[in-house]
C-alpha cells in the first residue's frame, strides 16, 4: 500500500485544489455570473462529451489496466503499447464522428423543445469529444507508468485555472457567451495537449509498434479485454451522465444548471477517493497477476475503512453546512438542497465499499462487473424515467443513490462469495458512532453572523471531535501512519527553528 498512500496523498492535494477551484466556478462564479441555462449548457456539453469519448477509446483504457504489466519493457518502448493505443483512440474517433452524423437528426427533435440553447453548440461536441479520447488514453498510459498524479493536477487544477480565466473575461465584457464556450471547449482540450508533450519530454512516447509481440494469444487477451472494458467504460460513464442526460431531455437546461451546480457538493464527499481508487487499479492488476490473495486481501480491508473514514467525514461536514452552502449558491438553487444530501449519501455509500470495483474490474472474474455494471444503468433510467416526473432533480438524485448502494451490494456479496473477501468489522460502526455524535455536537453551535466564519468554526470542530478519536483509537493504519509522518515532519521543523 505504500506507493498508493504516496500517490494518493499528492494526488489528495491536486483534487482538493481543484475542489476549492470547482467550488469556485460551480459554486461561486457560474451561479452570479452566468443564467441557469446556460450553466446547463456547460454541463450537457460536458457529459456527452465524456459518454462518447469513453465509447469511443474502444475499450482500450481496460486493455491498459489488466494487460501493460505483460508489455511493460522500457527497452522496447513498451513493445509499442502507446502506439497501439493512439491507433485505436483514431478509429473510434471516427467511428463515433460517423454515429454522430447518423443520429444528429434525431438528437435534435430530443432536445430541440427543452434545451434550444444545446443546438448552436452541438458540433463543438466533436472538437470536445476528440481531445477528451486521447486525454484518457495518454492518461491510463501514464497512470500504467505509476504515476497518476500528472492527469490528476492536469484535469482538476490546470484545466479549472484556464476556465476560470475564461469566466473572467467574460465578465468583463472582453468576450461574449459564444467566446466563452469556444475558451471553455479549449480549456478542456487543452490537458491532452499538456501530457502528450511531458510523455515526448520523459522519452515515453514512440510511434513504433511491436507487431511481432502480438501473438494469437495476447491478441485474444487484448480483444476480450477491450470489449468487456467497452461495456464496462461506457456504463460507468451512463451512470455518472443518464441523470444530467435525462433531465435535460425531461425538464429542461434551467434544471440541469441547477441539478449541476449542486451536484457538485454532494460529489465533494468521493473526491478523495479518485486518486486512492486510480492507482489501486493498477496495484491490483498486479497481485492477481502474481496470485497473491494476502495483497489483494489488504488492499480491500484497508481501502474500506480509510475510504469510509474520509467519506463520513466529508458527508457530515456537507450536511452540517447545508445553510451555508445556500448563502453562497443563492435563492435560486435551494430546489436543489435533498439532490446534495442524496448524492452525497450515494457517494458515500460507494466509498465504504472501498476498492471492490478495482479488484473485481482486474480479476479473472473481470466479466462480472460487466454484468453488473449494466444492471446499474438499467435501475438508473428506470428510476429516473419513474422518479423524475415524480420529484424533478431530487428524484433523479434518490435514483442514483438507491442504484449505486444496490451495485456496492452486489459487488460485496460476490467478493465475499468467490473469494472469500469480508472487510467490515466492529470499526466501522465505531467509527459512525464517532462521526454522528461528533455532527449533532456541531449542530448545537449557534448560527455564526457570518456564513464563512460559520463555516469555518463548524467544520472545525467537527473534524476535530471526529478524528481525533479515530487516530487515538488506531482505526486506519493508513491515516494513522499518514498523519505521525506529517507530525514527524512538524516535529523535525519546529526543532530546526
Amino acid at each position: 500500500m505504500g506507493i498508493i498512500v504516496s500517490q494518493s496523498v499528492k494526488g489528495a492535494i491536486y483534487t482538493y485544489i481543484g475542489v476549492a477551484l470547482g467550488f469556485m466556478i460551480q459554486g461561486v462564479l457560474f451561479p452570479r455570473i452566468y443564467s441557469t441555462d446556460q450553466i446547463g449548457l456547460t454541463k450537457i456539453i460536458v457529459a456527452y462529451a465524456a459518454l462518447v469519448a469513453q465509447f469511443a477509446t474502444l475499450g482500450f483504457n481496460g486493455v491498459t489496466i489488466r494487460l501493460f504489466p505483460f508489455f511493460k519493457d522500457p527497452k522496447s518502448n513498451h513493445h509499442g503499447f502507446l502506439s497501439l493505443a493512439l491507433i485505436t483512440g483514431l478509429a473510434g474517433f471516427l467511428f463515433s464522428l460517423v454515429l454522430f452524423l447518423i443520429f444528429k437528426t434525431w438528437f435534435v427533435e430530443y432536445t430541440s423543445e427543452n434545451s434550444a440553447l444545446l443546438l448552436e453548440y452541438l458540433n463543438y461536441l466533436i472538437v470536445l469529444i476528440f481531445f477528451q479520447i486521447f486525454f484518457t488514453l495518454f492518461d491510463g498510459y501514464y497512470t500504467a507508468l505509476l504515476n497518476s498524479i500528472h492527469g490528476t493536477f492536469l484535469r482538476e487544477v490546470f484545466q479549472r485555472i484556464l476556465i476560470i480565466i475564461g469566466i473572467g473575461l467574460f465578465y468583463f465584457d472582453l468576450i461574449n457567451f459564444h467566446q466563452f464556450i469556444i475558451v471553455y471547449i479549449a480549456s478542456m482540450a487543452a490537458p491532452t495537449l499538456f501530457i502528450l508533450f511531458t510523455l515526448i519530454k520523459e522519452g515515453q512516447f514512440s510511434l513504433k509498434t511491436d507487431f511481432a509481440y502480438l501473438k494469437p494469444p495476447m491478441l485474444t487477451s487484448m480483444g476480450l479485454m477491450a470489449l468487456f472494458s467497452i461495456l464496462n467504460g461506457f456504463t460507468t460513464n451512463i451512470i455518472l451522465t443518464i441523470d444530467t442526460i435525462m433531465i435535460t431531455g425531461m425538464i429542461g437546461l434551467s434544471a440541469t444548471g441547477i441539478y449541476g451546480s449542486c451536484m457538485i457538493f454532494g460529489m465533494m464527499v468521493s473526491l478523495p477517493s479518485r486518486s486512492i481508487l486510480k492507482i489501486t487499479n493498477i496495484v491490483s492488476a498486479r497481485a492477481w497477476k502474481e496470485n497473491d490473495m494476502a495483497a489483494i486481501r489488504n488492499i480491500y480491508e484497508k481501502s474500506c475503512i480509510t475510504l469510509f473514514i474520509i467519506g463520513l467525514l466529508m458527508f457530515l461536514g456537507l450536511w452540517a453546512n447545508i445553510n451555508n452552502i445556500f448563502e453562497i449558491l443563492g435563492p435560486n438553487f435551494v430546489s436543489g438542497k435533498w439532490v446534495i444530501f442524496f448524492i452525497g449519501m450515494g457517494s458515500l455509500i460507494d466509498m465504504t465499499t472501498g476498492a471492490n470495483s478495482s479488484i473485481l474490474g482486474s480479476s479473472p472474474y473481470y466479466k462480472v462487473q460487466t454484468f453488473f455494471l449494466v444492471v446499474l444503468v438499467i435501475l438508473l433510467i428506470v428510476s429516473n424515467l419513474l422518479l423524475i416526473p415524480a420529484y424533478g432533480i431530487t428524484g433523479a438524485a434518490i435514483g442514483g443513490a438507491v442504484s449505486l448502494s444496490i451495485l456496492n451490494l452486489f459487488r460485496f456479496l460476490y467478493l465475499w462469495q468467490k473469494f472469500k473477501l469480508q472487510p467490515f468489522n466492529l470499526k466501522f460502526i465505531l467509527v459512525a458512532v464517532i462521526g454522528i455524535s461528533a455532527y449533532f455536537i456541531s449542530t448545537l453551535l449557534p448560527v455564526m453572523p457570518s456564513f464563512i466564519i460559520d463555516i469555518f468554526v463548524r467544520s472545525s470542530i467537527l473534524t476535530i471531535l471526529f478524528c481525533l478519536p479515530v487516530y487515538l483509537l488506531k482505526l486506519s493504519p493508513d491515516i494513522n501512519e499518514k498523519a505521525d509522518e506529517i507530525l514527524r515532519m512538524i516535529s523535525v521543523k519546529h526543532r530546526n527553528e
